[in-house]
C-alpha cells in the first residue's frame, strides 16, 4: 500500500511538511537560527538535512497517539525559552544585566549550551544558571520520505523509523546527574529543556522525586518541558507550549536510575538456562 511520507515527516524548514517541498529555494535556512541548517545526512554530502520533527505514528494507527516528536533542538527557538528559564527558575535576585553565553567548556565538566548570567558592572559573573537543550535522535531513517516529499510523490511502504528513547535515558540523563552534582556544589542548577514526552519517558524509566518548588536550595536540576500543538497564530503549523517546569537533585536522580527494584532472582535462573538449551 502506497505511504504519504507526510505521515512521517511532520516539520521541514520549520514549515508543515508538503509535497515538492523544496528547502533551498532559501539557502536551507533556519527560521529559527537565521542561518543554514546545521543538520546533515551521509546521504546528501555537505548539503542541509532540513528535518524539524517526525510523527510518532501515522494517521493510520489507530493504536498509537499521533505525536509531534522534536528532532532538532533549534526547534525550541521558536519561543523565548532564554526569559521563560528566568521567569521560572531563576532562584536569586532578579538579574541587573543578565547575559548568555554559549558553548560553555571546561575540562573535567564537559559542556553546555547555554549559560545565563548575572554580569557586574566592571564584567565579573555574578550568579548564573547552565541551560541545555535536547531533541530525540532517530534509529533508522527517515531519509526516503524526504526524498519522496521534494519529489512530490508517495513511497511504496512506511519508512524503518522509530525514536531512541533509550539513548536519552542512558547518555543525556546520566550526564544532567554529574553536571547537577558539579552545580550543587556551586550553588546553582542546571536547566534542562526538553520535549515532554521525553521527560515522561524518563519518569517511567526511573521513578525519581520532584519539585515543582525549582527555586528551592535542594533542587540543582531543572526540567522545563514543552509539548507541539497547534498553532492558533498560524493554522497548520506547530508551535512548543511550556508544560511542566520542576526539578530533582542531582542524588535523588542518580539513585532512580542505577537502585532499581531488583528483578527475580528465579526468572534469571530461568533465563540462564534457555540460555544453556540454546546451545
Amino acid at each position: 500500500m502506497p505511504f504519504d511520507p507526510k505521515d512521517a515527516i511532520a516539520e521541514i524548514q520549520g514549515q508543515r511538511a508538503t509535497a515538492k517541498v523544496d528547502p533551498s529555494l532559501n539557502s536551507f535556512e533556519c527560521p529559527y537560527i537565521q542561518k543554514r541548517c546545521p543538520k546533515r545526512s551521509t546521504n546528501l554530502g555537505d548539503e542541509a538535512y532540513p528535518v524539524c520533527s517526525l510523527w510518532k505514528a501515522n494517521r493510520n494507527d489507530a493504536e498509537v497517539e499521533r505525536e509531534v516528536i522534536c528532532v532538532c533542538p533549534k526547534r525550541f527557538y521558536q519561543v523565548d525559552w532564554l526569559d521563560a528559564v528566568i521567569e521560572n527558575c531563576w532562584p536569586f535576585d532578579p538579574p541587573t544585566d543578565p547575559v548568555v553565553a554559549t558553548e560553555v567548556k571546561m575540562t573535567g565538566f564537559g559542556n553546555v549550551d547555554f549559560v545565563i548570567a548575572d554580569q557586574g558592572p566592571d564584567g565579573e559573573i555574578k550568579n548564573f544558571l547552565s541551560v541545555e537543550l535536547q531533541a530525540i535522535d532517530i534509529t533508522g531513517s527517515v531519509f526516503p520520505a524526504y526524498e519522496a516529499l521534494r519529489a512530490g510523490t508517495d513511497l511504496p511502504k512506511r519508512p524503518t523509523y522509530g525514536f531512541n528513547w533509550d539513548n536519552v535515558y542512558k547518555r543525556y540523563i546520566t550526564q544532567l546527574v554529574r553536571k547537577g552534582y558539579f552545580h550543587h556544589h556551586w550553588g546553582t542548577k542546571i536547566v534542562a529543556v526538553i520535549q515532554d514526552q521525553v521527560y515522561d519517558y524518563v519518569i517511567n524509566k526511573a521513578e525519581f522525586m520532584r519539585s515543582t518548588d525549582v527555586r528551592n536550595s535542594t533542587v540543582n536540576i531543572v526540567f522545563m518541558t514543552y509539548t507541539f500543538e497547534e498553532d492558533p497564530e498560524n493554522p497548520g503549523q506547530f508551535v512548543p507550549r511550556l508544560k511542566r517546569v520542576e526539578g530533582t537533585s542531582h542524588a535523588s536522580l542518580q539513585q532512580a536510575i542505577l537502585y532499581k527494584e531488583a528483578p527475580s532472582k528465579d526468572a534469571f535462573k530461568e533465563k540462564i538456562s534457555q540460555s544453556l538449551n540454546r546451545k
